[in-house]
């Protein structure tokens, strides 16, 4: 019984630190493009059937006498 006199405080102190961090990364702006990464992943500039791709890949090949 003893030990739950000690654990309250502890529970109180962590859960206002959790809930400090929180609103610091709200204003911090961690929050504000949720879909950013999600679109991004998305497109692939690695795509060899787009022409400026090709391209890179072509001087590549030339750079590199064995890479056949």
């Amino acid at each position: 019984m003893e030990v739950i006199y000690g654990l309250i405080p502890l529970m109180i102190i962590l859960g206002l630190v959790g809930v400090v961090i929180f609103f610091w990364s709200v204003r911090s702006g961690q929050y504000e493009d949720m879909e950013g990464d999600a679109n991004r992943i998305l497109m692939d500039d690695d795509d060899p059937l787009l022409p400026d791709n090709n391209k890179k890949n072509e001087d590549d090949k030339r750079n590199w006498p064995d890479a056949d």
